[in-house]
């Protein structure tokens, strides 16, 4: 598969995964009708969303800036390769 660069895709793929993220946290939210789980619920996404931003931007920034990411599966192996070598 070869990279996005049609830039009006590129804004139209960060569009669909914020209205999927929307819609699927709507329908959870509505399926348990109860402040706590919404609450939850925004706590669960927020703490992903700065696990996401950790392993791509302060990693690169300001732990290995030669290592630039490709994706979560090329972060685990980036952690993988670090731990063999001891690091």
């Amino acid at each position: 598969m070869t990279d996005l660069k049609n830039i009006k895709l590129i804004y139209l793929k960060g569009f669909l995964f914020v209205l999927g993220g929307v819609l699927a946290s709507g329908m959870v939210i509505l399926e348990c009708l109860s402040w706590k789980v919404a609450l939850l619920h925004g706590l669960a996404v927020w703490c992903f969303c700065r696990s996401y931003y950790f392993a791509f931007y302060v990693i690169e920034h300001y732990v290995d800036g030669r290592y630039q990411f490709a994706g979560l599966g090329s972060f685990l192996r980036y952690l993988w390769g670090r731990r063999k070598q001891g690091e």
